[in-house]
């Protein structure tokens, strides 16, 4: 090979080794967040900083940059997406407040070129990609954990999350399938906790009592130590509580565990899902063809691992997996 041509093909080596980063380096992403009142948001938006950070800095990315609504509120959250166009986003990640509410802004980013993936609080909007756990099974899966803790059925308090989010109505769409499949189950009583312990402690307190013995209460996340530290103010024994990958759920379990060989399970998303959605996006940028839905398994904690899984969990934290670039590739490839 002539010095010429080996000087051609070198370049033409170092082009193709630094295609990935040289495609998305002036790429600039944002993260469209409707709600950070709870341990789950705020470890989602750690993880979004901790990952994204180290992305632009290796210069994979321009900018990451991360925003959160002060309202759950779907047209406050439309405006922000709207601002985001006009700031020359290349790619909007967004946690939506409604599947349907943020359709508008959604293809308006859409129509301007700009790349939208949605998780966690996914949208229907067709241009838009979705990465989303079934949260349909995750309810579900706790009826069929209570199913052989008590074969013999019971009552069951529900607790549901934010009122008029997509998430709050497949995981309890999820319940109620699973209990109508089990009669020997009844849900006598439904609260709303927020996925905040404070906010669940304070609406379990105020229905229990109108109801009858409880066998076990079903939850979605963030609520399961308030509801225990309703049931213990009120008196009344301890139900089997679904937990939801908190630090604090996950404390008490053990404290009641190591006391009296308490049993329970804990499920939830883990927050790191923003970080796979942001390489997700990245990809997209990067021009990978991207199928328009993934899906991630929920994570759970059952009896033997809760001692592994607690002392990997921030004190005020949630249990939680971050994606890598490399992860994102393989989810990715996975759902062709």
């Amino acid at each position: 090979m002539t010095s010429r041509k080996l000087l051609l093909a070198s370049a033409a080596v170092a082009c193709l080794a630094g295609a990935a980063v040289a495609d998305t380096a002036d790429k600039r992403i944002a993260l469209s967040n409707n709600y950070a009142g709870n341990s789950w948001r705020q470890a989602m938006l750690t993880s979004w900083d901790t990952i994204t950070k180290k992305a632009v800095a290796d210069g994979v990315v321009a900018a990451a940059d991360a925003f959160t609504t002060a309202e759950n509120q779907a047209t406050e959250q439309a405006a922000q997406i709207q601002n985001m166009i006009l700031q020359g986003y290349d790619a909007i990640v967004v946690n939506a407040a409604s599947p349907t509410a943020l359709n508008g802004a959604i293809k308006e980013a859409c129509d301007a070129g700009i790349v939208v993936v949605s998780f966690d609080g996914i949208v229907d909007e067709p241009c838009a990609w979705r990465i989303a756990v079934d949260f349909k099974a995750m309810g579900k899966s706790e009826i069929e954990y209570l199913k052989g803790a008590l074969p013999e059925g019971g009552n069951l308090l529900e607790i549901r999350g934010l009122a008029g989010v997509f998430v709050d109505d497949a995981i309890s769409a999820g319940i109620h399938e699973g209990v109508d499949e089990n009669p020997q189950f009844k849900i006598v009583g439904s609260v709303h906790g927020d996925w905040a312990q404070d906010v669940a402690q304070k609406a379990v307190a105020g229905i229990l009592p109108s109801l009858p013995e409880i066998a076990a209460v079903v939850t979605q996340g963030g609520d399961g130590y308030g509801a225990a530290q309703a049931f213990a103010a009120a008196g009344r024994p301890t139900p089997i509580i679904i937990m939801g990958n908190r630090q604090d759920e996950l404390k008490w379990w053990k404290e009641q565990k190591d006391a009296n060989g308490y049993k329970t399970m804990s499920v939830s998303i883990a927050p790191g899902v923003s970080t796979l959605a942001f390489w997700v996006a990245q990809q997209i940028l990067d021009g990978k063809e991207v199928p328009k839905d993934l899906t991630v398994p929920f994570l759970r904690i059952d009896q033997d691992n809760l001692e592994a899984n607690l002392a990997n969990t921030q004190e005020g934290g949630v249990a939680n997996v971050e994606y890598s670039q490399a992860d994102a590739i393989a989810v990715i490839d996975a759902a062709k």
